[in-house]
């Protein structure tokens, strides 16, 4: 399992919409949070709930927030906010040709199943909110610092 972790001020993820969606509710198609972390999260063959539960407890006891110039907050500290949004990029591999294959990538009902299960571990100790899975998204963000962390197990 692969985390892109970003500390924001503030993110929103949006449902790109399609022609389907005309009469579906707006709100339904966006989520937003304010100061805390914006996830976008891999799903790799393999990985199983004991990883999922265990990143979930890791990111929420980082300590990423600032407190005189030293990361010395943990979102559960600032009582902060995670936005969660799949990402099976993060499985790209690019050591070969130009177009990016994603074999290591685990099928998209395993990783629905997976994803589902972070976000649930996760919302379990702090609000949060979750992109769209198998579907095209707009993200738009505030990264706090720049900071950004790549964590993997």
């Amino acid at each position: 399992m692969r985390v892109l972790i970003q500390r924001v001020a503030r993110a929103k993820v949006r449902k790109k919409p399609s022609s389907k969606d005309k009469n579906k509710d707006s709100k339904a198609r966006c989520n937003s949070i304010g100061r805390g972390l914006l996830l976008f999260v891999g799903i790799g063959k393999g990985d199983n709930e004991e990883t999922a539960k265990y990143l979930a407890n890791k990111i929420y006891q980082l300590r990423l927030f600032e407190n005189n110039g030293k990361f010395d907050f943990s979102l559960a500290d600032i009582k902060g906010e995670a936005l969660i949004v799949p990402q099976f990029t993060l499985y790209g591999n690019v050591d070969k040709g130009r177009r990016p294959e994603f074999t290591r990538a685990a099928s998209p009902n395993r990783a629905i199943e997976l994803f589902d299960y972070f976000f649930d571990c996760l919302n379990g100790l702090v609000t949060c909110r979750k992109g769209f899975f198998g579907e095209r998204m707009e993200v738009e963000l505030v990264n706090d610092g720049p900071v950004t962390l790549l964590i993997e197990r």
